[in-house]
């Protein structure tokens, strides 16, 4: 059984691996904007910094499974209190790093270790809470996440203009150990399948499967527009290099009313919440390569692909605690899994359209890709309407059903 948590504990454990997932998504992201500084120290190019990045996310795609398998056993406090001691170690080390080499190895452990968190923490931050809120709780951990681009990544890129790269992942290093502390206190200690979301509330294998190929293809399609958005807002839209800043900071804002929209939506409109987002992105991915020339349609535009994409990744997670055929630690790392294959594939993909076609055609391929996730979930979601519902079945697809769920559970 799931030992009794109070819900000021709960909400605590909320805000600490909400903090956990801004501190990874930060560092993982945080050479970019420190690659100016760094590769001259290491005396490095540019590009073998920016393979700090990429390399990062083939770890976390190879990892996550193997890793939730290994330690599906052993207890959630213990593993994801030691992983953030790995993620504190890492950065510490990428602090006093003398050669490139250390560094890489560095980024080698703490992607290791952001494999492993994003495996287990989404059942451990929701597990305490009723099952009909748990959409609202998957939205809230997961603005730490929307928030890193926004705040943390620009925050960092400052400390480090300021005081040196090596102090502000030395800074990433004690936020690591404060929230190692804080989940050592506050996580209660249980076996992992005795967790109140250990297992999907209506599992289903194929429906899962066709969510983490419409998550591929769906982040595939954000990403390969987001990773070139530079080259594209600079040579399409005829923004000049003081204006990138600020675009970005608004796409990344309206991540962020995304991710607090979805808290909203998900418990009540899972499916709905799954596709909203999904719709959103690929009109504006459609819309930019329309009318990108424009400035403030771009501007509009940029806004509306920030939201569907951290939206879309909310509703992804929660439908993964709905859908998990098994241990949701193992779906959580399939959807891992599928993210960074997405984030990799469109990123590659990207590259290859802009050294060949130009800035513009990012935008349409782009929304092709999610034009397809759309797709799939849709046929997918139309099935699953029209099918019988077996008892206990689709948490979420209408009001009452979450109801009568969480009467069930409590």
């Amino acid at each position: 059984m799931t030992p009794e948590v109070s819900p000021r504990r709960a909400r605590a454990v909320l805000v600490a691996l909400s903090l956990g997932a801004f501190a990874f998504i930060t560092t993982e992201l945080l050479p970019v904007g420190l690659l100016t500084h760094i590769a001259p120290d290491l005396d490095r190019s540019r590009s073998q910094v920016g393979l700090l990045v990429s390399g990062y996310a083939i770890v976390v795609v190879l990892a996550s499974i193997p890793l939730a398998r290994l330690t599906q056993r052993i207890p959630r406090r213990h593993l994801l209190g030691v992983t953030m001691l790995l993620f504190a170690a890492g950065n510490a080390t990428a602090a006093l790093a003398p050669t490139y080499g250390v560094l890489a190895g560095s980024r080698l452990v703490t992607a290791l270790a952001q494999a492993l968190f994003w495996s287990v923490a989404t059942a451990a931050v929701t597990g305490p809470f009723p099952v009909a809120v748990r959409g609202r709780v998957v939205a809230l951990f997961a603005a730490g996440a929307t928030l890193a681009p926004v705040l943390g990544v620009p925050l960092g890129t400052w400390l480090g203009q300021q005081a040196g790269w090596r102090v502000a992942f030395a800074v990433l290093a004690g936020v690591g150990l404060a929230t190692a502390a804080a989940v050592f206190v506050l996580l209660p200690s249980y076996p992992p399948a005795a967790g109140g979301a250990a297992r999907g509330t209506a599992p289903d294998g194929r429906r899962f499967l066709l969510l983490l190929v419409a998550t591929a293809l769906g982040i595939g399609g954000f990403m390969t527009l987001q990773t070139y958005v530079t080259p594209f807002l600079l040579d399409v839209s005829g923004f000049g290099d003081a204006m990138l800043a600020p675009l970005l900071f608004v796409s990344g804002a309206a991540g962020v009313v995304g991710t607090l929209t979805a808290a909203r939506t998900l418990d009540r409109w899972p499916i709905v919440s799954l596709l909203t987002p999904l719709s959103i992105g690929t009109a504006s991915l459609f819309g930019l390569y329309a009318l990108g020339a424009l400035r403030p349609g771009a501007a509009a535009l940029l806004a509306g692909i920030g939201l569907g994409y951290a939206a879309f990744g909310s509703a992804v997670q929660n439908r993964m605690l709905h859908l998990a055929p098994g241990s949701t630690d193992i779906a959580s790392a399939g959807v891992s899994t599928a993210f960074n294959a997405g984030i990799c594939g469109g990123s590659l993909l990207g590259g290859a359209l802009l050294s060949t076609s130009g800035a513009r055609p990012l935008a349409f391929v782009g929304g092709l890709l999610t034009l397809t996730a759309l797709a799939v979930l849709a046929v997918d979601a139309r099935r699953g309407h029209a099918a019988p519902a077996p008892p206990g079945a689709d948490l979420g697809t209408s009001p009452a059903t979450v109801g009568q769920t969480a009467r069930r559970s409590g």
